[in-house]
């Protein structure tokens, strides 16, 4: 029997549309959550009382207008996934320009904060609310991604920390996942390359586990977060990844 651990609450999901973000709305959906899907695309609700808004998380002010209309439907707001991101590409150091890197961290970083801010503020006139964070492996260390993508993570996880040293006496807690390789639209590109090459195997092959891991299985650990299960629990960044953080993880080191 799938668990109601949400039920009669009010959940925002941003990058709603595809892989982590919709996984997350089904997942909160199934649990008995009225979700609000949030993206710059159409979404494809889940099944149960829902509401979907086209929003660019790099302009506050839509982020504005789109609480608004939240809290103006449902009343209230018990849990933010921030989930949405973008990655662009993964030139070197040298490579790199201003553009990219004001886009990457405009939406990956300031696009998180944006939305914190205004959920927090409504939820602390509650006095409770949870809010998770999408990171990743990439802002813990080096190898999964392009260097602003990379530091627009890193961002994240520090964004978590000290977004819960402000929130904690209001009874916010502010978490964060923290992804490994996942196969969705964003990833798309380094799954084809490797099908292509014949490679699919090797895909995860660097992770404890041997594999890639699955958006829903993100999704099972943000629904942990953000429920009353992980109510003694703020400040923290959880690695989902199949154990790629647990060591050293060098070329040529497992077989």
């Amino acid at each position: 029997m799938q668990m109601k651990r949400f039920e009669g609450r009010v959940a925002i999901v941003t990058g709603a549309a595809s892989g982590i973000g919709a996984a997350t709305a089904r997942r909160l959906a199934s649990e008995g959550a009225h979700v609000c899907l949030i993206d710059r695309h159409e979404s494809h609700p889940p099944d149960g009382d829902h509401m979907a808004l086209q929003v660019d998380i790099a302009d506050e002010a839509q982020i504005e207008e789109a609480m608004g209309q939240v809290m103006h439907r449902y009343g209230a707001l018990d849990v933010l996934a921030n989930n949405a991101g973008i990655i662009c590409d993964r030139s070197t150091i040298t490579e790199s320009n201003a553009d990219t890197w004001a886009r990457v961290l405009g939406v990956n970083l300031v696009g998180h904060a944006m939305m914190l801010k205004h959920a927090a503020r409504a939820m602390k006139a509650q006095g409770r609310g949870a809010i998770v964070n999408t990171a990743s492996v990439a802002g813990i260390r080096s190898g999964a991604g392009g260097n602003a993508y990379s530091a627009s993570k890193a961002g994240v996880i520090n964004l978590t920390m000290t977004a819960a040293c402000d929130l904690g006496q209001y009874g916010i807690r502010v978490n964060a996942v923290c992804p490994g390789l996942i196969e969705t639209g964003m990833t798309k590109p380094v799954f084809d390359h490797a099908r292509d090459a014949g490679k699919e195997e090797r895909l995860g092959s660097r992770c404890e586990l041997r594999r890639y891991g699955r958006p829903e299985e993100i999704a099972a650990a943000i629904a942990f977060l953000a429920s009353d299960d992980a109510s003694y629990i703020t400040g923290q960044a959880l690695p989902v990844d199949g154990g790629n953080t647990a060591s050293l993880n060098l070329p040529g080191m497992k077989v």
